[in-house]
């Protein structure tokens, strides 16, 4: 897990998941049968709020590409983002079709939660 507030820095990271292969919500979702990982970039405060003028706070990051094609997808919600084998982020939401152009992933921001992380599995 990352150090706290350590803001993970532009090479790309990975996502996996299984991914809905069926392509617009709320059509039944058909999940493949294969693990995706894909690479995609942080996008920035300023571009994800640009995104989705509601709903990011500072506890989110953004992830995908920007050009579209890359990004996670409805069944996705929970897995990890990974950044030099560390985990960043947590898939949250996104727009309702998947990997659009500059409508990035929206993640749970991981090093905003270690206290809360550290406590939960201390048990």
């Amino acid at each position: 897990m990352p150090l706290h507030g350590f803001i993970f820095q532009p090479p790309p990271r990975a996502w996996r998941g299984w991914s809905g292969v069926t392509p617009v919500w709320p059509t039944p979702t058909t999940f493949s049968d294969v693990l995706h990982c894909t690479d995609m970039n942080r996008i920035s405060a300023a571009e994800c709020q640009a995104a989705y003028p509601v709903g990011v706070t500072d506890n989110m990051l953004c992830a995908g590409v920007k050009e579209g094609g890359g990004d996670s997808c409805h069944g996705d919600s929970g897995g990890p983002l990974v950044c030099d084998r560390e985990l960043q982020g947590v898939i949250s939401w996104g727009e309702v079709e998947c990997s659009l152009p500059n409508k990035p992933g929206v993640y749970t921001r991981v090093c905003k939660f270690l206290g809360w992380i550290r406590r939960t599995i201390k048990g």
